[in-house]
């Protein structure tokens, strides 16, 4: 019943918002009482930890799976993405915002344990592209980690991006094509031409 409840709870949080989203609203959804809730989560912030830590793991898995795949790292940060926003259906309701404006303590945990897992993909990903010469040579790794890293986590904020200006895939293509095209050698650049004909065909 935990797990189904988790899961219940994160699919309305990731749609409706963690603000959004009553303890009323998960039991009438799922046909069980409050207490039933009570029962495996203190409170709505236990449960609103447990979900997004939950969903990180979740992603961080699927993302280690996609790098295992000996794709080249054009290829995986498409797959990245597009994993990545399967999984956050979309994001709807802005729930980072949320997140971020209502528990803050979780937002902050959160973002660092995310902070720590981009860091050491997107520099693998850089160190691999050099490698396969389709990153240009002169890059400074540890800039471009941080760069991109620092740009993944703007396009979500609701001060630069408002909600209805872009859809979060929107946002996500835009910005993957502007840090690829600023990192390929012309090798690289036709890999990700490819790539973004096909997705647009």
């Amino acid at each position: 019943m935990k797990e189904k409840i988790l899961e219940k709870a994160t699919d309305m949080f990731l749609n409706l918002g963690f603000k959004s989203v009553t303890m009323d609203d998960l039991a009438n959804e799922m046909g069980i009482s409050k207490k039933t809730i009570y029962t495996h989560f203190e409170n709505k912030t236990k449960l609103v930890q447990e979900c997004t830590f939950g969903l990180l793991n979740r992603i961080n898995l699927g993302i280690d799976l996609i790098c295992s795949s000996g794709k080249n790292p054009i290829e995986e940060l498409y797959d990245i993405k597009k994993f990545v926003i399967s999984q956050l259906k979309d994001e709807k309701s802005s729930p980072q915002y949320q997140l971020q404006k209502y528990y803050p303590k979780i937002f902050d945990n959160l973002s660092k344990k995310q902070y720590e897992l981009m860091q050491e993909c997107t520099v693998i990903n850089i160190k691999r592209g050099l490698e396969m010469g389709i990153y240009r040579e002169n890059l400074n790794v540890e800039f471009v980690s941080r760069i991109y890293i620092s740009g993944v986590a703007s396009i979500k904020d609701d001060r630069f991006f408002p909600q209805g200006n872009f859809s979060a895939k929107e946002l996500q293509d835009y910005f993957l094509e502007y840090h690829l095209r600023g990192i390929v050698t012309p090798k690289g650049r036709k890999i990700l031409n490819d790539i973004i004909n096909s997705t647009y065909e």
